[in-house]
C-alpha cells in the first residue's frame, strides 16, 4: 500500500478516538503517532505521557521532552518505578508483561484525569501506543498487557511497518525519522538475572559513551554481571576493533565496573536475548 494511503488510514483511525493519551517514549514510532494525532484531533485533545523510570535511557527522556515541546503538545511525566515491583526486578521471561501492565495502568489513570478535566467521562480518552507490525515478529509479552487493558495501537491497525513509519516521518518532517531504535534498558539484562538500578545505570552510561564516540547506528550493551557484550551495526565492528577506539571503550567500561568487555561479531540483533525463549 502506498505511503499516502497508509497516512490517510492512520489519520482516520486516530480521528475515531476523539481524544487520546499517547504512551510517548520520544522514539520514531510514538513520535509519528503524536504528530499525526495532533494534526488529526487538535492539540487540546492529545496528551503525551512519558514514563520516568530507571529502565528508561537518559537520552530517551530528553528526546521526549524536547519533541513534545516542539509539537506543542501537553506532556505529562509520570514516575513508574518498576524496580519497586519484586516480580519485575526478579527478571522473569514475562517481565515486559509485568512492566507494561503497570505502566499502562498509570496511563489509564492519566486518561481518566485528562477526560475529566475536559468535562468528559473518565473513560472517554483512548490510550494508544507506538506498536508497529514488525514488533509482532519478536517476543513481546507486553502486547498482551496492552490488549488486556484496551490500549490501542494505531500504527498496527493501519498496517504500518518500521520502514513505513520512517518514510512517512521523513515526508512529514519529523526529526526522529532516522533515529536508531531504543528499548527499555531492562532488555540488556539476561532473563533471571536480577534487574538493579546499578546495572541499568552502567548500561545507560556505556551505551551513551559509544554513541558519543561516533557509533550513531544501533548500539546495545548486554549486561552479564562482570561482562559487557557490545552489539553494533555490522559495518561498525571494524571501527570498534581499532586499537585507539578499543582501548578507550575498554578503559571506560572498566571504570563503570565491568571486568570483561566483549564484542559480538554477529552485530546488532533486535531482542537478541529473546533467543532463549522463542
Amino acid at each position: 500500500m502506498e505511503i499516502e494511503l497508509l497516512y490517510q488510514k492512520l489519520q482516520d483511525i486516530l480521528k475515531t478516538m476523539g481524544r487520546v493519551v499517547i504512551a510517548f517514549s520520544g522514539g520514531v514510532d510514538s513520535a509519528l503517532v503524536l504528530k499525526v494525532a495532533r494534526d488529526a484531533l487538535g492539540k487540546d485533545n492529545v496528551l503525551a505521557v512519558t514514563a520516568l523510570s530507571e529502565t528508561t535511557s537518559s537520552q530517551e527522556r530528553e528526546d521526549a521532552v524536547r519533541l513534545a515541546e516542539t509539537f506543542g503538545i501537553h506532556h505529562l511525566l509520570v514516575e513508574t518505578r518498576e524496580l519497586d515491583i519484586p516480580e519485575f526486578a526478579r527478571n522473569p521471561e514475562d517481565r515486559c508483561y509485568i512492566c507494561k501492565k503497570h505502566r499502562f495502568g498509570r496511563l489509564m489513570e492519566a486518561a481518566a484525569d485528562f477526560s475529566s478535566q475536559r468535562g468528559a467521562s473518565g473513560h472517554d480518552a483512548c490510550v494508544a501506543d507506538g506498536l508497529n507490525t514488525d514488533d509482532c515478529n519478536d517476543y513481546r509479552p507486553g502486547i498482551r498487557a496492552a490488549r488486556e487493558l484496551g490500549v490501542r495501537s494505531p500504527l498496527c491497525e493501519a498496517g504500518m511497518s518500521k520502514r513505513d513509519i520512517r518514510l512517512l516521518s521523513k515526508n512529514l518532517g519529523i526529526p526522529t525519522w532516522n533515529k536508531p531504535a531504543f528499548a527499555c534498558l531492562a532488555t540488556r539484562i539476561p532473563y533471571h538475572s536480577p534487574i538493579t538500578a546499578e546495572k541499568l545505570r552502567q548500561t545507560d552510561r556505556a551505551e551513551t559513551f559509544l554513541r558519543e564516540s561516533g557509533f550513531s547506528g544501533q548500539v546495545r550493551v548486554r549486561h552479564y554481571g562482570d561482562t559487557a557484550r557490545i552489539e553494533t551495526e555490522a559495518d561498525d565492528i571494524p571501527k570498534l576493533a581499532e586499537h585507539e577506539i578499543r582501548t578507550r571503550v575498554t578503559s571506560y567500561f572498566k571504570s563503570l565496573g565491568f571486568i570483561f568487555v566483549t564484542l559480538d561479531l554477529e552485530g546488532y540483533n533486535m531482542g537478541s536475548l529473546n533467543r532463549t525463549v522463542i
